[in-house]
């Protein structure tokens, strides 16, 4: 870790009444860097207050893929393991395609990545492949990286994914279904019931042709109570860049979605997306005209909540991330300033269990990379951690 700087600030006791007292630790917001100069760090906790985290070193073009672990809610990680099996396989370039990673069964971490130009195996025809690799059943390193492209190539955006308790695993990409055009593409899934064995082949999220947005990234996350959701950007057209939220309840066979949020605009967007486990739910983030937006969900049928933003005007937020604590609260983190190969900063809102941003638990901090973009994690004290 190169630098901690902790920001803590207290509310009045009219604010207070009627609740226990809090310490300046509960309102704690801490900001950590990535070990090693990495960038583009994913971060999970597992079922014991463990801190899984995956980060990117080297050419943005043509890197590596870093795994580490905390055992003390991130004051100290052991010794990096490398997830890519083959050196420079991965790519962070544009900040969309970077590496993913999921907690499932037996706290297993699982990782998934847009294979860089030098990656292999390939993909059908020689194509740029979808990565996977797990860690060993000995812990002590990462199975060799496979890819899960069987038909549909045309990688770009990056890919996500996602996995739960039961052994479930899925990744998620997009990619053209016949043409070349982003009017064409579609998420397509993989699934794997085996806690990552063996994956089935993939098949599209939704007969409905959406289009996608071909340098936008993507989200996939499970829940505890077995739904699966995706967060990507469509492309019916040039200028319809809309968000989709999609939700399926029978591990990931069937999607349906859930929400839209439109969004007109002639270039492509190179946007992401977030989740964050919540309870029995998930809360997602996205960006849309430059705001980033924030939803929870519940897992029940009409579990979606009313879509809120961070207080301020926005104007350049992208890249946003969330975490949720034991009390209900969520933070929400995103990258400002930031552009191509131009780094910036880091600006973040804690919302309460009822959706409602929290007065004076906002924050700001500089020294954002270039290709970079936040992560957060609950400690086991419910205060919030922010990596970059």
């Amino acid at each position: 870790m190169k630098s901690k700087t902790t920001f803590a600030v207290f509310v009045t006791l009219a604010l207070l009444q009627g609740t226990p007292a809090l310490s300046a630790e509960d309102f704690a917001v801490t900001t950590i860097r990535v070990p090693n100069g990495g960038i583009q760090p994913q971060v999970q906790t597992d079922s014991r207050g463990r801190v899984h985290m995956i980060y990117f070193t080297g050419d943005p073009l043509r890197g590596d893929v870093y795994y580490v672990r905390s055992d003390d809610g991130g004051s100290s990680f052991i010794a990096p393991l490398r997830v890519n099996s083959q050196p420079r396989s991965a790519i962070a370039i544009g900040t969309v395609r970077g590496p993913h990673l999921a907690v499932g069964k037996g706290d297993r971490p699982h990782v998934a990545w847009m294979g860089s130009d030098r990656a292999q195996p390939k993909a059908e025809g020689k194509a740029i492949p979808m990565l996977y690799s797990r860690l060993n059943d000995a812990g002590d390193g990462f199975e060799a990286q496979r890819n899960v492209i069987h038909q549909h190539v045309g990688l770009d955006g990056g890919g996500s994914v996602a996995a739960d308790s039961d052994g479930n695993v899925y990744l998620a990409w997009h990619a053209p279904d016949r043409g070349n055009d982003e009017a064409d593409r579609r998420v397509w899934i993989v699934r794997s019931h085996d806690n990552g064995k063996t994956f089935d082949a993939e098949t599209a999220a939704l007969p409905l042709q959406t289009g996608a947005c071909g340098c936008c990234g993507m989200n996939i996350a499970a829940s505890r109570k077995g739904q699966v959701y995706v967060l990507f950007r469509s492309a019916k057209q040039m200028v319809n860049r809309d968000i989709y939220l999609l939700a399926s309840k029978d591990q990931g066979r069937t999607f349906e979605v859930l929400s839209t949020d439109p969004l007109k605009i002639g270039i492509c967007v190179m946007s992401t997306a977030g989740f964050a486990a919540a309870g029995d739910g998930v809360v997602a983030a996205w960006e849309t005209q430059n705001q980033i937006r924030v939803m929870r969900l519940d897992g029940a049928e009409s579990g979606v909540a009313n879509i809120i933003s961070p207080p301020g005007r926005g104007g350049d937020r992208k890249h946003p991330c969330v975490a949720a604590n034991a009390r209900g609260e969520f933070i929400v983190a995103w990258a400002e300033g930031t552009g191509w190969n131009k780094g910036g900063s880091v600006a973040w809102q804690v919302f309460d269990n009822q959706g409602r941003p929290e007065a004076g638990r906002f924050g700001r901090a500089d020294g954002l990379p270039a290709w970079d973009a936040p992560a957060a994690f609950a400690g086991p004290d419910d205060s919030f951690r922010i990596v970059f």
